[in-house]
């Protein structure tokens, strides 16, 4: 079977189509509203060697693709892709602050909550074969959220998508992370080589491809609480840290040589706070902001905008980009550009998908499509291919 085909929206910079990337997909089409988002898209790939997208990259508002002008391109490209006979999937995370607690949380009817709604209506409008959707854990677990995400789930069913989804956290997968979102993933009945004899998430093993348990790592007493903050200190790990040191924030410093890293110097210098930045305790990260982060211990959800500052352990500054790519598990090889404000910087890294859990999804989602989906082309990629003659 040729390389699955990927179709990505809300792309940001990236960091879920680079674990798709990098485990056997071909993402041919990349759409993101955020125009410096879309240009660091397109620099960590000529950074990293990867070949632009052969439908190209697109900057429109989704609305434009699934119910404007821009919806007979779109149709053409996703029809020569499904000509080719390889299977064709749509990934995306519409953004979220309208369904987190610690954001908006004006629902579906909010300026980004209803891009949800217009990402389904694109899935079940261009039928690929199989998609992935990715949101915050308040469209799961708030109860109004829930029913939209409920209905959304039904009109995906309607439109022939068997669905599997589980609410999951960033570290089981090795991210040095507290983060927890949605993963639901859909494939069209039609495409599947015959029906399915166990329900979609048994088919998938999802669990065999969780590297650690959630609620063992996290409650476990064998973390580090606070220490106090000294200036380049040194502090050996923990001889109850050792086994998990490589969920911890210093591990991954040192594997990804972050003071060696293109964007080291990228992170905000604010004056006012330097006294600050000097008294909070290492590992102090229970207040709403100000969290300095322990180098023995997991990092809270990388989230740096609205007023949340993250800062270093063992210096006197808020982290950089380099060190915040770290905690989001990205390969050492991957940077934003120099140019790149560094608001915009902590925005996409903070949005962004880890890519560790990004390469677990895809290997999953890869190990299905060679086990589950048809090698021949659907009756639905014939009569595409046909219409588009």
């Amino acid at each position: 079977m040729n390389k699955p085909i990927l179709f990505s929206f809300f792309s940001g910079s990236g960091f879920l189509d680079l674990g798709f990337e990098l485990n056997g997909f071909d993402v041919q089409f990349v759409n993101e509203y955020h125009v410096p988002f879309l240009k660091a898209y397109q620099y960590s790939r000529s950074r990293l060697g990867i070949s632009t997208p052969k439908f190209g990259v697109d900057s429109s508002d989704i609305d434009h693709l699934v119910y404007g002008e821009g919806r007979a391109l779109l149709s053409q490209k996703v029809s020569k892709a499904k000509e080719s006979g390889s299977p064709v999937g749509f990934i995306g995370g519409p953004p979220c602050p309208d369904f987190s607690v610690g954001g908006k949380n004006r629902g579906h009817e909010g300026e980004n909550g209803r891009l949800t709604r217009t990402y389904v209506d694109g899935i079940i409008k261009y039928a690929p074969d199989f998609f992935i959707f990715e949101n915050v854990k308040g469209l799961w677990r708030t109860k109004r959220h829930r029913e939209f995400y409920e209905q959304m789930k039904a009109n995906l069913v309607e439109a022939g998508y068997e669905l599997a989804d589980r609410l999951t956290n960033s570290i089981e997968y090795g991210v040095p992370q507290d983060r927890d979102r949605i993963i639901l993933f859909g494939v069209k009945k039609a495409s599947l080589s015959s029906k399915l004899s166990k329900p979609l998430l048994d088919a998938l093993g999802w669990e065999s491809y969780v590297k650690y348990d959630r609620d063992r790592i996290l409650g476990s007493e064998a973390w580090p609480t606070t220490s106090a903050y000294r200036e380049d200190s040194k502090l050996p790990l923990p001889k109850s840290v050792q086994g998990l040191e490589q969920l911890t924030v210093e591990y991954w410093f040192n594997k990804n040589n972050v003071s060696k890293h293109p964007n080291s110097c990228h992170h905000f210098v604010p004056r006012a706070a330097l006294s600050r930045f000097q008294t909070i305790d290492e590992g102090d990260v229970g207040k709403k902001s100000f969290k300095r982060l322990h180098r023995w211990r997991y990092s809270p959800t990388a989230a740096y905008g609205n007023n949340e500052v993250h800062i270093h352990p063992y210096k006197s500054r808020r982290i950089s980009a380099a060190e915040a790519l770290a905690i989001q598990s990205l390969p050492k090889e991957f940077e934003l550009p120099a140019d790149m404000s560094l608001s915009n910087m902590f925005k996409t890294i903070g949005n962004g998908v880890p890519y560790l859990l990004s390469e677990g999804i895809a290997q999953m989602v890869s190990v299905f499509i060679g086990r589950y989906l048809s090698q021949e082309l659907p009756q639905e990629h014939r009569e595409a291919a046909q219409q588009s003659q």
